[in-house]
């Protein structure tokens, strides 16, 4: 009986630290979008919304022509992608803007939609260096 006893309360404590294991990771994410392209962008969008709402923090750089995701110039031929980046925003997912880039294609910081933050070495670098993180690019 005792060595049952000794056994269930191994396989309890197994269970236990398995389960504290598996609940801590949640590493971030940080996905690297440079396309304007409508299903690439949607398909990012979405696999990395679908990460945020399992509990991973987010962080979504849109540079090159991601840029136009993240503009108001970008609402009449991006309103899906807009209305994704909104939501993650409102859900607490940080969405950071590449200033060259922006310039690049003529925008400023005033084209930006609301929420989004304007990179540098500080922000960029906070969300890509957390402990853990993984990158995705599209």
């Amino acid at each position: 009986m005792l060595k049952r006893l000794k056994q269930s309360l191994l396989l309890a404590y197994l269970s236990l630290f398995v389960m504290a294991s598996y609940a801590a990771n949640l590493d971030p994410l940080f996905v690297s979008l440079t396309s304007d392209e409508p299903h690439r962008t949607t398909m990012a969008l979405n696999f990395s919304k679908h990460h945020a709402a399992n509990g991973h923090p987010l962080s979504v750089f849109l540079s090159d022509k991601g840029v136009y995701l993240g503009v108001k110039a970008g609402s009449t031929s991006h309103p899906e992608q807009q209305k994704l980046l909104a939501d993650m925003i409102a859900s607490g997912s940080t969405v950071i803007m590449c200033p060259p880039c922006l310039r690049h294609y003529g925008f400023n910081e005033a084209d930006l939609l609301p929420g989004i933050k304007l990179g540098g070495v500080k922000v960029t670098g906070e969300a890509l260096f957390k402990p853990n993180t993984k990158t995705l690019s599209w």
